[in-house]
């Protein structure tokens, strides 16, 4: 089987012309998006198994070079939603390292008026070569993407990564000042036995520890409902070694996903809990996929082509109603479901997380 990348249901492009919203922002539920996330290419250089296996007969497809949006295109869009409101900026992928010229990017980015912070998603694999670089163009944080500390299991779940990088680079964002959040997707019986050591690794190394639930990206076909670890299990599994986790000051200021938790000798650790604890009633952010495509929730297909207004000749007013419609449009909450079938049918490598 072949998967195109991205698979998202599109909905209809919105009219040109006609009155701009108030604020076009603020969505439905009076929620205040002030956080854009921003895939830079659907390519990567790993094929983790919960985001793009090659071991179930499946091939991916990327999308040609000319599809996906310039750095000119990013950078248009991106300060017209700092006009708008949006401080954060986070650059994902697929891998956005493997972006010829990414430095570049930042750079761009962090340049813009009203833009706070640039960070990036990575699995780490190239932060040693480009660290410093990074700093130096804008960029203001760092996450890195490490599930187990084995080389043996790295390698298997990452389908071609190479721990002893990814640690190298861990240390080399350090010495470059950077703040880095290390993300681990919880796996019950591949990695459930590793989290405390995953936590102290990352406290040991200056980072903060973030544990995220398995989620049915795919349509479930990279889901299996035995694996997932809740929120609550991972807290337990925690507080059996490290004692009593309570709520980190920084939980009541970030609208984040992470419920962010501290130990008796004062270490913070991150759950993002998209399954059994959800955070939706908070979500202050939006996603634009490589080729242009907004999406205004992770767990949904329904997307709006910005890509198309840019090289329709679109004005900014014209940008402005197609981010509207798509706020407009975002939903009260995700449905992700556990039968092996539910879920979004976008894939989480197109997506960035």
């Amino acid at each position: 089987m072949r998967l195109h990348l991205p698979v998202i249901g599109q909905v209809a492009p919105p009219v040109m012309g006609g009155a701009l919203p108030l604020d076009p922002l603020v969505d439905l539920f009076a929620r205040h998006v002030r956080y854009l996330r921003v895939s830079v290419t659907d390519r990567c250089n790993y094929r983790c198994s919960y985001c793009m296996p090659e071991a179930l007969g499946t091939s991916i497809e990327f999308q040609p070079r000319a599809a996906l949006l310039s750095f000119e295109e990013i950078e248009r869009v991106v300060r017209l939603f700092a006009g708008l409101g949006v401080r954060k900026i986070r650059l994902t992928g697929g891998e956005p390292m493997v972006r010829a010229e990414i430095g570049a990017l930042v750079r761009r980015v962090a340049a813009i008026p009203g833009i706070e912070q640039v960070v990036m998603t990575t699995n780490g694999h190239l932060v040693a070569e480009h660290a410093r670089a990074l700093v130096a163009a804008g960029l203001t944080g760092l996450n890195i993407s490490i599930d187990t500390l084995d080389p043996d299991r790295f390698r298997e779940l990452t389908g071609r990564g190479d721990l002893a990088r990814v640690q190298a680079g861990i240390a080399a964002a350090r010495a470059a000042g950077l703040p880095v959040q290390l993300n681990t997707v919880a796996l019950r019986g591949v990695n459930d036995g590793e989290l405390v050591a995953l936590a102290r690794y990352a406290w040991l190394h200056g980072a903060t520890p973030r544990f995220i639930e398995h989620m049915p990206m795919s349509a479930g076909q990279l889901y299996a409902a035995d694996a997932e670890i809740s929120s609550a299990s991972i807290r337990q599994i925690l507080e059996a070694e490290l004692g009593p986790l309570t709520v980190a000051a920084s939980a009541r200021r970030d609208p984040g996903p992470a419920r962010h938790w501290t130990t008796s000798s004062g270490r913070e650790v991150g759950i993002i809990s998209a399954m059994t604890d959800h955070f939706c009633a908070a979500c202050n952010r939006l996603r634009l996929t490589a080729t242009g495509d907004l999406h205004a929730c992770l767990g949904h297909d329904d997307a709006v082509s910005l890509r198309d207004v840019l090289r329709g000749g679109g004005s900014d007013d014209d940008l402005t109603r197609a981010i509207a419609a798509s706020v407009t449009g975002k939903r009260e909450g995700h449905t992700f479901e556990r039968s092996g079938t539910g879920g979004p049918r976008k894939h989480m490598i197109g997506m960035g997380g």
